[in-house]
């Protein structure tokens, strides 16, 4: 890969999966997918177990999604995330996770 591609790493965390990707070029490499059981007993998403979920997975999934893509973190050009609609704790998480991420100087993970 040159160094002019655009990579971008994208974060889903709107309900109750969490996921990222990686896209080289407009083309996606990868979309890791961490499902939440833990509502399947409530009959229903439960908001505030969703949004900690997410605090759980994001890390693995993130981790997984770069290293399965064959990139580096250094050369992501972007970080993208879900903005809306959803559930507003979950969209929460994914939002400072990946402020967090373009705050870090020494980059992620």
């Amino acid at each position: 890969m040159g160094t002019n591609n655009i990579v971008i790493l994208a974060i889903e965390s709107s309900c109750d999966e969490t996921s990222a990707a990686v896209i080289v070029d407009g083309k996606v490499l990868n979309n890791i997918v961490a499902t939440q059981s833990v509502h399947e007993k409530y009959g229903g998403v439960v908001p505030e177990l969703a949004s900690r979920a997410h605090q759980e997975n994001l890390i693995p999934v993130v981790q997984e999604a770069i290293f399965s893509s064959g990139i580096s973190k250094d050369q992501l050009s972007a970080i993208a995330f879900t903005r809306g609609p959803g559930l507003m704790g979950s969209l929460l998480v994914g939002v400072r996770f990946c402020q967090s991420i373009g705050f870090m100087q020494e980059g992620f993970p």
